[in-house]
């Protein structure tokens, strides 16, 4: 898997869009709408980082399966942020579902009324 097609998937997605508030080479992709958008991929060239986990606990399963492509994401991964490594390990097909979990993790927590037309939790 490459960054190109995860972004691709990850704009797929009901109210998905890209930015790049810290002008990196490659974006962030949100959901919702202006300030009360949430982030739900960080793409990096050699990894995404996603929603792992509701806890720290849950999302420490990535670093046991996939101890050399799995790691705890700089100052949010308390909260279960992981980065997940692209073309190592780590099967194309769980990065897929990792993305996936982490968006429908960060659309569940939005108020209703911000959550995107068509999508389904």
């Amino acid at each position: 898997m490459d960054v190109d097609a995860l972004l691709q998937h990850c704009l797929a997605k009901p109210g998905a869009w890209p930015d790049n508030p810290w002008d990196h080479e490659h974006p962030v992709v949100k959901v919702g709408e202006g300030e009360r958008a949430k982030i739900f991929a960080f793409l990096g060239a050699e990894h995404v980082g996603v929603k792992a986990g509701a806890t720290r606990e849950v999302a420490d399963e990535w670093l046991h399966r996939y101890p050399d492509d799995a790691s705890v994401m700089p100052y949010i991964g308390r909260s279960g942020w992981n980065n997940l490594a692209l073309g190592g390990a780590i099967p194309d097909d769980e990065l897929i579902e990792a993305v996936d979990a982490s968006y429908r993790a960060v659309v569940g927590r939005l108020p209703k009324v911000h959550r995107p037309a068509g999508w389904e939790g």
